[in-house]
């Protein structure tokens, strides 16, 4: 199989602090955006890359020269949903509707080449799509208005959602068209594609695919790939 990638990173993280967008913070000899590319970059079925950056980035002339030529450069919105919409339409003269999509995180640098392996395995039985997710371990607790835990929720049945997250083409695109006329706006492709109808299936992770949400999550993910290595 062969599948296209599509990487919103438009955001600026404001958790993060520092002065630059957490996507382009160092991260080994490249960037955090770098190494969440580096594994589709390094895959022969990846038949080409839309990376959707802000207008407004400064960095873009930079990562121009750095990345392949397959890593086309786009505009992206001012929401993550957008931004994978605006994505999915650059590759509209090339992707046919039943070609694959994956969209990755591009503050997630850790993905494994086996968690690839076991998402794109799921292919041939995932006529909605599926996505790599962790199921939920820790207790769950619920906090009332004044900041103290009221219930304990179980967590059964609760996954934590990673990314890449893999749908086809047309029904990715038709489903965030839809979300964007109702005026909704999704956290993840996933649950466009929920609200169009579909139950993605879920792929456990197994390894480590952290999200770089802080400044500390930077250290974790530069000794995750360094184990790796």
């Amino acid at each position: 199989m062969f599948y296209w990638l599509v990487m919103p990173a438009a955001g600026m993280g404001r958790r993060f602090g520092g002065q630059s967008p957490k996507q382009h913070a160092l991260l080994g000899t490249g960037t955090v955006l770098e190494a969440a590319l580096r594994p589709f970059i390094a895959d022969d079925r990846c038949r080409g890359v839309v990376l959707a950056l802000a207008a407004d980035d400064l960095r873009r002339d930079a990562l121009a020269q750095r990345l392949p030529t397959r890593v086309r450069l786009v505009t992206g919105g001012a929401q993550r949903s957008e931004s994978v919409l605006l994505g999915l339409q650059a590759l509209d003269a090339e992707a046919a509707a039943q070609d694959w999509v994956l969209v990755h995180d591009a503050v997630r640098p850790c993905l494994s080449a086996a968690d690839l392996e076991r998402l794109l395995a799921a292919a041939g039985h995932a006529p909605d799509g599926a996505l790599l997710a962790a199921a939920v371990t820790d207790t769950l607790k619920q906090q009332d208005a004044t900041g103290r835990s009221c219930n304990t929720v179980a967590r059964e049945g609760l996954w934590r959602a990673l990314t890449p997250q893999m749908f086809g083409y047309a029904r990715l695109r038709q489903a965030l068209q839809q979300a964007r006329a109702a005026q909704l706006e999704p956290t993840d492709e996933a649950q466009a594609i929920e609200w169009a109808g579909g139950r993605p299936l879920l792929v456990p992770a197994q390894d480590s695919n952290i999200k770089i949400t802080t400044a500390e999550d930077l250290w974790v993910a530069a000794a995750i790939l360094e184990a790796r290595r």
